[in-house]
């Protein structure tokens, strides 16, 4: 990774994008370290992470992830999420949250020097080339390690800087084996504490009722996944 120690530096997370690429290479995220990482790299002015929420649910996943990203650094941007019937009559849920990040990049570009987009979605080509029409330098992060590859071609051409997620595990990643197992109250009770909880899935059953919910995998919905709890 090339940056420049004064460079004024954000980060802006495509939170479905990025949970389905650290799936894809087998690793978890410790957040914290993510975030120590680029504040190292240059003056990091904001770490944004977009992600969309089922609002109706009892308890949701991903809920303990965004409260304790919210008290930890990270401006944490969400919307409710839309259900919808498909053409063969099944249930599902889209959320997606491109516009959002788009409008918030070029929003923000006018105080920022190095833009640092987590997402391989090629819809994100013409925001890259905008932001450096405007003098920025943007970095995509995704990965090439994965068959097929996460990131589209004519994004990671398009970036100034395309880094490697698989690069990054050893700095980034969380051990697996210091994550208990804990339950949904206690989730939510430890939100804030120190070490974050791990995104878990984005397109999953829900057990907790008789209905199934189907998740759109490429809304950024991540409402009906299992529990799971900080590591400590």
């Amino acid at each position: 990774m090339h940056f420049y120690q004064n460079e004024r530096v954000a980060l802006f997370i495509d939170g479905a994008n990025l949970y389905a690429t650290v799936k894809a290479l087998q690793f978890d995220i410790d957040y914290k370290r993510l975030l120590m990482l680029f504040r190292n790299k240059g003056h990091l002015v904001r770490a944004l992470y977009y992600t969309a929420l089922v609002e109706d649910q009892e308890y949701s996943s991903i809920r303990p992830l965004v409260d304790w990203l919210d008290y930890n650094g990270y401006t944490m941007v969400t919307k409710p999420t839309k259900e919808f019937t498909d053409s063969m009559g099944r249930r599902k849920i889209k959320g997606n949250m491109d516009i959002e990040l788009a409008v918030d990049a070029m929003r923000l570009s006018e105080t920022l020097d190095h833009i640092v987009l987590f997402s391989g979605d090629g819809d994100f080509r013409p925001l890259v080339a905008a932001l450096q029409q405007k003098g920025k330098r943007v970095s995509v992060v995704s990965t090439l390690q994965t068959a097929p590859p996460m990131v589209a071609d004519d994004l990671r051409r398009q970036a100034d800087q395309f880094i490697d997620l698989a690069d990054l595990e050893t700095m980034i990643c969380r051990d697996p084996t210091s994550r208990p197992m804990t339950s949904a109250p206690a989730l939510v009770a430890r939100a804030t504490s120190e070490r974050p909880p791990v995104e878990r899935a984005y397109t999953s059953r829900r057990e907790t009722n008789s209905r199934t919910v189907s998740i759109d995998a490429s809304s950024g919905a991540d409402q009906s996944a299992p529990a799971v709890g900080p590591r400590t």
